[in-house]
């Protein structure tokens, strides 16, 4: 056997058997075996079945609830996240008359170029990914965060991730960047709560439109069972997406004149006539300090008679702003995008809660 001939076989070897001797490939458990061994309790799942149905209601327009989604903009510090909780869990007492809130439990990170992925990918935030460890730490946290009692959020980036998470989330993101992805459009057909689709990083709300459409209708898509075995899924159907408007590109669209374009096109394309405004991104120029003000402009223009507007999406976190991962991290500070304070969003929450009771 020459050196081309032996090259070739040691390459199909590898081809015919991905997981032997390859340190490159490693297993995961199946979504089932990790459900299995972390589950969620019937009273939970009846939880979330419900808080998903009050999503849907706000959508609908038969709760006049304000959609509120808030929290830190990722999950890297579980306690740190879990003390948050509990501060938004007791505020919502008090304020769930008129808003209804929702917190954010993110655990994948879309990145420009490179970064850290999230939670779910590099737990020890090491560079070095350890997946099985990821995914098991997500889903324990967003069961204990579910158990404050509070409805979760999350962003879906890979269809395989939310395959061990998708009971646990009540209200679904669908990023700027992946909106025109045909495979992230199936994976919206076949998920099983509202979905907020951002518009592009442009500014244009056109391929979220078409992601909305597409994502209603169902499809024949590749994709895995909870055994982990790989499976052609025929997909229901979305009816509960919407638009997220987050600015692009340097240009705003929470004012007055771009939310009444944007419920135009939406209307033209069938689509639910309800926007939800994030507050971060480019809607503040990637100014954390501008949610507040943002917020506030937006919930003027709801209680000025728009019910076209479905709620905001804050970035918040216990400790004001960001900072680059290390070794002496501030307590409950980003370590992704810049966030508003704990102080300063209880504030805000309890003064647009006091806003809306002139509506």
């Amino acid at each position: 056997m020459n050196n081309m001939t032996q090259a070739l076989a040691t390459q199909q070897t590898r081809t015919d058997n991905p997981r032997t001797n390859d340190p490159a490939v490693r297993p995961l458990a199946s979504p089932r075996a990790l459900k299995n061994e972390l589950p969620l309790p019937e009273a939970l799942a009846l939880q979330i079945d419900q808080q998903r149905q009050q999503i849907r209601d706000c959508l609908s327009g038969a709760d006049s609830r304000l959609l509120i989604i808030t929290g830190p903009c990722s999950i890297h510090d579980e306690a740190a996240v879990l003390d948050y909780g509990r501060r938004l869990a007791a505020l919502n007492e008090q304020l769930q008359d008129r808003m209804l809130i929702v917190l954010r439990a993110y655990v994948e990170k879309p990145r420009t170029s490179i970064g850290w992925k999230g939670l779910a990918y590099d737990p020890a935030r090491d560079g070095k990914g350890d997946m099985a460890a990821g995914i098991r730490r997500s889903r324990q946290v967003m069961l204990q965060l579910a158990e404050l009692g509070l409805p979760l959020a999350t962003e879906a980036l890979n269809p395989l991730v939310m395959a061990y998470l998708d009971d646990l989330v009540s209200w679904t993101a669908i990023g700027a960047r992946t909106a025109e992805s045909q495979t992230h459009r199936e994976m919206v057909s076949h998920l099983p709560m509202p979905v907020g689709i951002k518009n592009s990083t442009d500014g244009s709300a056109a391929n979220a439109i078409n992601a909305m459409i597409a994502a209603r209708h169902s499809h024949h898509t590749l994709g895995v069972d909870v055994d982990g075995q790989l499976a052609m899924l025929d997909t229901p159907g979305n009816p509960d997406t919407h638009l997220v408007l987050r600015g692009g590109r340097g240009i705003t669209n929470y004012d007055t004149a771009s939310i009444a374009e944007a419920l135009a096109t939406l209307k033209k394309g069938d689509c639910i006539e309800k926007v939800l405004v994030d507050c971060s991104h480019d809607n503040a120029c990637k100014q954390h300090e501008r949610q507040p003000l943002i917020a506030r402009d937006v919930v003027a223009q709801r209680v000025a008679g728009n019910r076209g507007i479905l709620g905001l999406m804050l970035e918040s976190f216990i400790t004001a702003g960001r900072q680059n991962d290390g070794c002496d991290l501030t307590y409950g500070q980003s370590i992704t995008d810049a966030c508003i304070g704990w102080d300063e969003t209880e504030s805000l929450l309890r003064e647009l809660h006091s806003m809306l009771g002139g509506a």
